[in-house]
């Protein structure tokens, strides 16, 4: 496992945050130790703060059980989420909302704070001569934190819980994942044409295959184009990151120059394992919005669906402005050593939106919303993707045979494909569309129907 693909499995655990606060609740408790029984700090501070052995015992035994019960209702809160969020929007919500730094936090204070006053409480004698100040005062305000944290908790809860931060948190999480591939592969990509007529495309190249069967999760670019240096090949991916291969599968495809080399040199930078992540794979991000989407459109949840729709929007058009798209990486001399096995902009719009846009049903509320930011997104990206934002328009409008429309959904949904039609250049296409929209219309309510031209 790759030190990449290593931090991002141990921050979608939920012990690893709480471990570190255990550590340092042992390290607290080791120090309050050292002040009241080997400094006794208690001679330099006012009587009155301080508490006798058998007072201070009760005191930690109602606090080791109150921190206790507080754990207890935050497991039991940390359980009701995890099954809503699994049941009503997507069990692949369960790995975001645990690996989310706050709920990993609050676990760790809540764990941390119990081996504390659990220690403390092992220390405490029966003597009565017996006098110390730090333990109880430190153990009051743990248990204070903690009752704080609760409330904090439950508060965070009910706040990740709601739509649009769900949605939001989501697009974050694959924007940061775009910007860290993009981080990884810029220093790789030259702004020159690569005539294919130049590439051994044609030519016979080995085949590197897949030792098991999984999801392609990882691959160490700059370790790969280092390595292809060396050996001075070409390399291809003959898979995408993200995509299940089966054992046996050709993997790469490289092109030598002379020596021969030793494919497991390659293999042992690419990581393939029994689940999908978003390490490196952008595709997986759109795939679990739209899955939200999907969930609910099947609860009649018409703003979760508007809400998912806008995000995967703003993503795609993040996806669409990315240099990513580009699939030849370069070494520092500027040789040609990796081609990616690159997806465009219509594949991923076609991810975002077509699930959502066959589980709709011809909902035409759900198409308006899709055709409206469709539209917008004509508005702030290049014009090389107008064609196929106009083609997955043409589709979708396509999808109403045989299907009767109400006269004001038929008016807003011809409101926004006109306005499409106007950002891309393809008025004429619009008036085809017209007519076949009109014909959705009873006869009667046609006439009222103006192409807003």
């Amino acid at each position: 496992m790759s030190r990449r693909q290593r931090k991002s499995e141990l921050n979608s655990t939920i012990w690893f945050m709480p471990f570190w606060y255990i550590v340092g609740a042992v390290g607290l408790s080791a120090f309050t130790y050292y002040l009241d029984y080997v400094v006794d700090v208690s001679l330099y501070l006012p009587i009155g703060i301080g508490f006798s052995g058998q007072t201070l015992q009760v005191l930690l035994s109602a606090l080791v059980g109150g921190v206790l019960t507080l754990s207890a209702f935050t497991l039991n809160s940390l359980l009701v989420a995890l099954t809503t969020f699994s049941g009503q929007f997507s069990s692949k919500m369960l790995v975001n909302f645990v690996s989310d730094r706050a709920t990993q936090h609050v676990l760790g204070i809540f764990n941390g704070s119990f081996i504390y006053v659990l220690l403390n409480f092992l220390y405490v004698t029966h003597g009565e001569e017996e006098y110390v100040v730090a333990t109880p005062v430190l153990s009051i305000l743990t248990a204070i934190t903690a009752a704080v944290t609760f409330i904090y908790f439950i508060n965070h809860t009910a706040t990740w819980m709601q739509v649009h931060n769900i949605s939001f948190n989501m697009n974050a999480k694959s924007k940061s994942v775009q910007a860290s591939l993009e981080k990884e592969l810029n220093p790789y990509h030259l702004e020159k044409e690569i005539e294919k007529e130049s590439l051994p495309l044609d030519a016979d190249g080995k085949i590197i295959k897949t030792s098991q069967s999984g999801y392609l999760q990882v691959a160490d670019f700059s370790r790969l184009i280092k390595q292809a240096n060396r050996d001075d090949i070409i390399l291809r991916f003959d898979v995408r990151i993200g995509e299940f291969v089966i054992e046996g599968t050709p993997l790469l495809t490289y092109w030598e120059y002379g020596q021969t080399i030793n494919p497991d040199r390659y293999l042992k930078s690419i990581e393939i394992g029994v689940k999908r992540t978003e390490i490196q794979d952008l595709e997986y991000g759109l795939i679990k919005l739209a899955e939200v989407a999907i969930k609910a459109l099947g609860h009649n949840d018409p703003l979760t669906v508007t809400n998912t729709i806008h995000q995967i929007a703003d993503l795609l058009k993040s996806i669409g402005q990315s240099r990513n798209f580009s699939p030849y990486l370069f070494d520092q001399k500027q040789e040609l050593r990796i081609i990616l096995n690159q997806k465009d902009f219509p594949y991923f719009l076609h991810k975002g939106f077509a699930s959502i846009r066959e589980f709709a049903n011809q909902n035409s509320t759900v198409l308006t919303e899709l055709l409206t930011m469709i539209s917008l997104l004509s508005k702030t990206m290049d014009k090389e993707v107008h064609k196929d934002l106009w083609e997955f328009a043409r589709q979708t409008i396509l999808g109403f045979d045989n299907y009767s429309l109400y006269e004001n959904d038929c008016l807003y949904i011809l409101e926004q494909l006109s306005e499409l039609s106007k950002n891309t250049g393809n008025q004429k296409d619009y008036l085809f569309l017209l007519e076949y929209m009109l014909q959705r219309v009873s006869s009667k309510s046609a006439s009222k129907v103006l192409p807003p031209l």
